[in-house]
């Protein structure tokens, strides 16, 4: 028999739901904060108390303490209490007027406020405004870019590739396919070497030797990376490094290749090519949804770890570069673990379609 007081139901909706995400997923907000928003996600979830403590690595009183002040007070009730102490000198309304201001209205002389504009317009200080945007996590300054997809065929497509990401198919090896075209750049003058005190320094300007298409295939199971580099990415091209592909698979395996929708991919030659070899099968994303092909995680980290930063007087030196990050990736290759649903890609989708339009679409 079941002890203890009942626990009450713990529904969110939508717009609730998608502001305690904002709030578990900043990087701004206080830690305590953040905890406490995750806390009440993992609590809409399902999960016991003990689950969410060893989870967010507190105790189930505090885990129970910050579900009842949720129910009680909502969002608001996560914030910190108030303490002894000299009294405000703003008040709830005037915090309220600011709040709204800064979402619903913009400077005539620009796009978005800043604290200096917001404290002249509103005649508080420039460290109140600070303050207040930091307590609610209003950031007008920044900008995130989106990108909806406008495939017919977009449910059909996610759920095929996530379910092999999910739930991959035995007797077969699942690639991510895609090519990168990189410049050779070489800085116009030596970089300034990272120092006590100071940053590394780079000139804003450079010389170009050329281009080359890094053309990269990676294998989900194992996260190692057959990639090869080439003049050019044209059709004869992709053929070629398909070609790669062909040689290093097992011919016992079947072979599930997903590819953006670059016209190169749905050259007449290359549909020719596949359907000459039944065991390969091909999986397009959606269109504006290359975020599904895991290689550009890859892609990014290439970018981020050699060559953004590097410098190179031509392209041979680029390729070399790159290869040797390649052998190193592979010595150390892990797969990257994939955790999306197809429901929860939808979900976040529609929660997105809701902001935009009003409207779920």
């Amino acid at each position: 028999m079941a002890m203890g007081r009942p626990k009450a139901a713990l529904v969110l909706d939508a717009e609730l739901r998608e502001q305690l995400e904002g709030l578990a997923n900043s990087r701004a907000l206080p830690a305590g904060l953040v905890r406490r928003a995750k806390i009440i996600l993992l609590s809409a979830s399902g999960k016991t108390g003990r689950e969410i403590a060893q989870q967010v690595e507190t105790n189930k009183n505090t885990v129970s303490l910050w579900r009842q002040r949720f129910l009680a007070h909502g969002v608001s009730g996560l914030y910190e209490e108030l303490r002894p102490g000299r009294p405000r000198p703003i008040s709830d309304e005037r915090v309220a007027q600011l709040v709204r201001k800064t979402l619903k209205t913009k400077p005539q002389s620009g796009t978005h406020w800043s604290i200096r504009q917001l404290a002249t317009e509103t005649g508080l200080s420039k460290s109140t405004v600070h303050r207040i945007w930091q307590a609610f996590g209003l950031q007008p300054h920044r900008q995130k870019s989106f990108k909806l997809s406008s495939d017919p065929f977009f449910v059909e497509k996610v759920r095929d590739i996530v379910g092999l990401y999910l739930n991959p198919p035995e007797n077969a090896v699942v690639l991510c396919v895609d090519e990168k075209r990189i410049q050779a750049l070489e800085r116009t003058q030596p970089m300034l070497p990272l120092g006590l005190g100071y940053v590394e320094g780079v000139t804003h300007d450079y010389r170009r030797h050329g281009t080359s298409t890094l053309f990269a295939a990676l294998d989900t199971a194992n996260g190692k990376v057959l990639a090869h580099c080439r003049p050019h990415h044209r059709h004869q091209e992709y053929l070629s490094f398909l070609r790669e592909i062909e040689k290093n698979v097992p011919k016992n395996l079947e072979v599930h290749i997903i590819v953006d929708n670059y016209a190169t991919h749905k050259h007449r030659r290359v549909r020719r090519w596949f359907a000459a070899r039944p065991r390969f099968h091909v999986h397009f994303t959606p269109t504006y949804a290359s975020w599904l092909n895991q290689v550009e995680i890859w892609f990014n980290r290439i970018t981020q770890q050699a060559i953004r930063r590097g410098t190179f007087s031509s392209v041979k030196e680029l390729v070399a570069k790159i290869d040797h990050y390649v052998q190193h990736s592979n010595r150390h290759a892990q797969p990257f673990v994939w955790t999306a649903t197809a429901e929860s890609i939808f979900a976040k989708v529609e929660r997105l379609c809701e902001r935009i339009y009003g409207t779920a679409h």
